[in-house]
């Protein structure tokens, strides 16, 4: 008999845990409801897993990887603000369709825990925003747009999921990511505004790769530049 290997006990349990959450919701994955399934023994999942919190992250990744998965296959169109709407586009989509796993991963706030399913999604967000910062587009800083994406993104989700399918607003999504988008990215100037919080923005956005500064240097540039995009 070939002895089962620890990664083919692991793929098992997150199998198990996964149909349980589709079927009955976070309140189903107790441990011993999830080793039951799996058909293992309790203590097994907790090397595996550590406890509780660990499985439930491992959970929510596993759920989570077909949408990064996705995510990552968008690649770019050449445009930052354009991959930034699709990038929203894909995590409303998500969210909707897996709305198990998104209220595991998002559902329960809480301060110093996220998710490294959720820390992987907002880094890939970060990315989209330094290159829409890169070229000029933002009003705000790279790291403001990001919280204001995430966050209005993050609730327009769990909003649309606690509300019934058909009396869900088709058109709540796209008004709050164009919403959002008018608040963080400049557009056609009036003469008398002054573009000096683009520039600010910019220039911080690719100041991690200045040479010709200290690395204390450029932290002091970085805090000074953030408050005059901010002002």
């Amino acid at each position: 008999m070939v002895t089962k290997t620890a990664a083919d006990t692991r793929e098992r349990i997150l199998e198990a845990a996964a149909a349980l959450l589709v079927a009955e919701g976070r309140d189903g994955l107790s441990t011993r409801a999830v080793s039951a399934a799996a058909g293992v023994q309790p203590p097994a999942l907790y090397r595996l897993f550590g406890d509780k919190d660990g499985l439930l992250d491992a959970v929510a990744a596993y759920g989570f990887d077909e949408y990064l998965t996705s995510k990552r296959a968008l690649g770019s169109t050449g445009d930052a603000v354009e991959d930034l709407r699709r990038g929203w586009d894909l995590h409303v989509e998500f969210g909707l369709s897996r709305p198990e796993f998104y209220v595991l991963m998002y559902g329960d706030a809480r301060p110093g825990r996220t998710s490294p399913a959720a820390r992987e999604a907002e880094a890939m967000l970060r990315t989209i925003i330094t290159r829409v910062a890169e070229a000029g587009r933002l009003r705000v800083s790279a790291e403001r747009a990001a919280r204001l994406v995430h966050a209005t993104g993050m609730g327009v989700v769990l909003s649309l999921i606690a509300t019934p399918e058909g009396e869900r607003d088709p058109e709540l999504s796209e008004t709050a990511r164009e919403t959002v988008l008018s608040r963080i990215l400049t557009g056609a100037a009036k003469p008398e505004e002054s573009d000096l919080p683009g520039r600010a923005i910019a220039l911080r956005a690719g100041l991690d790769g200045v040479a010709a500064l200290t690395k204390a240097e450029r932290v002091l540039l970085a805090e000074w530049l953030d408050r005059i995009a901010d002002a």
